[in-house]
């Protein structure tokens, strides 16, 4: 009998998914922004240029990707979404620094950026209230069930949070730092 029941426990340990993983060139976890993911305007002067970002160990049945950049500390009682992509197909890894421009030009076919609180359907770098302590700017990757999501470049940031949560079969994420 316990040959048996280590054998089950041994087993259950090997069918546990691995942990999706993300990585990122341009903005290594626990690291403070480099100038190029920092928004210009607002009083910031950065080039917003949407970080490289890459992932691996995606859940069985994945079906496509999104990823989201997001501030839970803005001063607005809801934080702020810095950039939303959705419907990026089941065979992409990875995007290039720069894949956020407007247009969504250098995106995968398919792919739709949503409308980020800065008003655009693009990618909007760091900028948070001079003085205030550094803030953490979260990029995650969401592995979804479904390939395709009805949202368009119109989407708000909490209408794809609230999308995503309902089709994640996965996430990773990691945290960059910016203040001034």
């Amino acid at each position: 009998m316990r040959n048996w029941a280590m054998a089950m426990i041994l087993t259950g340990a090997a069918m546990q998914a691995t942990a999706m993983e993300i990585s990122s060139k341009d903005m290594p976890d626990g690291k403070t922004l480099n100038a190029a993911q920092v928004f210009n305007g607002f009083g910031c002067s950065g080039a917003n240029v949407s970080p490289q970002v890459s992932w691996s160990d995606v859940p069985a049945g994945t079906k496509s990707f999104a990823i989201t950049m997001y501030d839970p500390d803005a001063p607005t009682g809801s934080g702020w979404w810095h950039w939303t992509v959705v419907n990026i197909p089941k065979e992409v890894r990875s995007l290039a620094a720069g894949a956020g421009q407007a247009g969504g030009a250098a995106l995968p076919k398919g792919a739709v950026m949503g409308r980020t609180d800065f008003g655009a359907a693009a990618f909007g770098g760091a900028c948070p209230p001079p003085g205030d302590k550094p803030h953490r700017y979260q990029l995650t990757v969401w592995a979804l069930n479904t390939d395709h999501l009805d949202l368009n470049h119109e989407a708000s940031g909490a209408l794809v949070g609230y999308m995503l949560r309902a089709h994640a079969l996965g996430q990773a994420s990691l945290t960059g730092y910016y203040g001034r």
